[in-house]
């Protein structure tokens, strides 16, 4: 794994959903978890458990799949990364798709989705979009 663990959670979760698994085992961070709440909140993934072995804690997600296609309900894309942060003000959070998707924002307020960092008036540095 490498040192960025937002695109390690991107990542897994893509992986997963190419190869059409309904689970994913993630690492356990402060970032990850706030990240985690965040999809589970807004419906993108179905369930998370936290399981500990030895003296390492993950998460494991059951992904959100549509009846027959099998294939996820959402997309995933890293836009902020460790060589090329990009931070954006309140006015200037762009929207995905109109509104359906969300953008995942780190604020001095801590992990905040783009109409909850609206709503206070703050912006931040742009994670990821998710769509």
């Amino acid at each position: 794994m490498s040192r960025d663990t937002i695109a390690d959670i991107i990542t897994s979760i893509r992986n997963a959903n190419i190869n059409r698994r309904g689970t994913v085992r993630i690492a356990s961070a402060n970032i990850t978890e706030n990240i985690v709440k965040i999809l589970l909140r807004e419906g993108f993934i179905e369930n998370v458990r936290k399981h500990r072995e030895s003296k390492k804690s993950f998460f494991v997600l059951t992904l959100r799949h549509r009846r027959r296609l099998y294939r996820s309900v959402f997309n995933l894309k890293r836009i902020s990364r460790p060589g090329l942060r990009i931070y954006s003000n309140s006015e200037q959070i762009p929207r995905i798709l109109g509104g359906m998707g969300i953008v995942i924002l780190s604020t001095s307020r801590g992990i905040m989705t783009d109409r909850e960092a609206r709503l206070e008036g703050i912006g931040g540095e742009i994670l990821c979009y998710i769509w």
